[in-house]
């Protein structure tokens, strides 16, 4: 039995209702302080905003490149893999043709994300399913050009990942350097922002830290800083 998305909205200037970005002021996208493009964070390399070669420098671990704009169409990630038996929400996993990574490998990330007992499955008992076509959420990784068109009105410019309707867009420049005060855990910030913004998708709204030095609450805009928590990645921490 397929359970009703609750959409998590936010009020728009005209007072019609709208879908869910990391934005603490309706209609505003909050300033982030992602560090400049060119410079390199602690066991990670930014991403430049055009050459598209990499130069392998000693020592140093290169990820790969993520255009500003891709392809603009999405390559679907098969359904092996996905959790087995009847589920509450199903999902299909998309990956913008274009960019440096496989629709298989990001749906094996999100299927483990979503199949964690530290996840909403074990929070509030929603069970997950991939598929390959019609579904209840479309988990879509893109460029920041794309996902600013698929957010649309939302307000990402470039930088943030959102929920939209259907749409669990995640940012492919976060996907790929995460932001700093995760201290270089993109593994875990993947989580994060997966579980983040398919909270939206389950009615889940914007929290606060509770105290200083608490892990952060999952629905806590960690991508804009942690208010004083420590970073988390799951529901059922925190």
């Amino acid at each position: 039995m397929a359970v009703a998305l609750t959409a998590a909205t936010v009020a728009t200037s005209t007072g019609a209702a709208r879908s869910t970005v990391e934005s603490s002021t309706p209609g505003v996208t909050p300033s982030i302080n992602l560090g400049p493009a060119p410079t390199r964070a602690p066991g990670l390399e930014a991403v430049p905003a055009a050459d598209p070669v990499r130069r392998p420098v000693e020592g140093t671990r290169f990820l790969p490149v993520v255009p500003q704009q891709a392809e603009g169409t999405f390559a679907v990630a098969s359904a092996q893999g996905g959790s087995s038996g009847p589920a509450d929400l199903t999902y299909v996993v998309e990956v913008e043709r274009g960019l440096p990574y496989s629709a298989a490998d990001v749906a094996t990330q999100v299927d483990a994300v979503l199949g964690d007992e530290r996840g909403w499955t074990g929070v509030v008992g929603t069970t997950f399913d991939r598929v390959e076509a019609t579904a209840d959420l479309r988990v879509r990784l893109a460029s920041p050009d794309t996902t600013d068109r698929l957010c649309a009105p939302l307000l990402t410019r470039g930088q943030v990942s959102c929920r939209n309707g259907d749409l669990v867009v995640l940012n492919a420049v976060r996907w790929a350097v995460g932001v700093p005060h995760y201290g270089g855990r993109v593994a875990d910030y993947r989580r994060y922002v997966v579980n983040h913004e398919v909270g939206h998708a389950l009615g889940q709204g914007h929290v606060s830290c509770p105290s200083p030095g608490a892990p952060a609450p999952v629905m806590v805009q960690q991508t804009y800083g942690l208010q004083g928590c420590r970073p988390n990645p799951w529901p059922a921490v925190g």
